[in-house]
């Protein structure tokens, strides 16, 4: 089984706020896109809190994220994983992406949402502990999962659990 790498994030100074993922899917990499895969809800959702047409191209996706202050990473940098699922993620094989650089590049970031569960429990294992001392002023916040696998619950409540976001973006 062969190393994944994620991507670079998606961040511009003025971020306040950062969503995190775990890894890309394989669709996701395939596209070299975040969320790439047409039925995750993210792009959906971020169209709603945003005001912007989903179907936009990638490059005005993005763009409207880092137009309201929200910066995008995974947990990860490298893992192996068979598939798309966090789930198959060989432990053994993960190395976690650079916070303590990332948070001093960007100190305007005071949020971190987590898409999904597994992402927050990878970064309280693999992060948090070399970031706690020096950035101990970050709040966390678990979100739903965004991903077609995780089919709890409906895109309306996904969507309403998210506003937490803009409710930040109007203090």
């Amino acid at each position: 089984m062969s190393s994944i790498t994620g991507f670079a994030p998606i961040v511009s100074t003025a971020a306040r706020v950062l969503i995190l993922g775990t890894m890309p899917s394989v669709e996701s990499l395939r596209q070299q896109q975040y969320y790439g895969h047409p039925h995750n809800a993210f792009w959906p959702i971020m169209a709603r809190l945003l005001n912007f047409e989903p179907s936009v191209a990638y490059p005005e996706r993005t763009a409207a994220l880092t137009t309201h202050g929200i910066a995008l990473w995974d947990v990860l940098h490298i893992c192996q994983r068979q598939g798309s699922m966090d789930a198959d993620i060989r432990q053994e094989s993960l190395v976690a992406n650079d916070y303590h650089s990332f948070f001093n590049s960007y100190p305007a970031i005071q949020y971190v949402f987590f898409n999904g569960k597994m992402a927050e429990k990878l970064y309280r294992k693999h992060v948090l502990p070399t970031v706690i001392g020096s950035f101990p002023e970050l709040k966390y916040q678990v979100l739903p999962s965004t991903s077609p696998a995780f089919a709890t619950l409906r895109l309306a409540q996904k969507l309403e659990a998210w506003q937490a976001i803009n409710q930040l973006m109007v203090k």
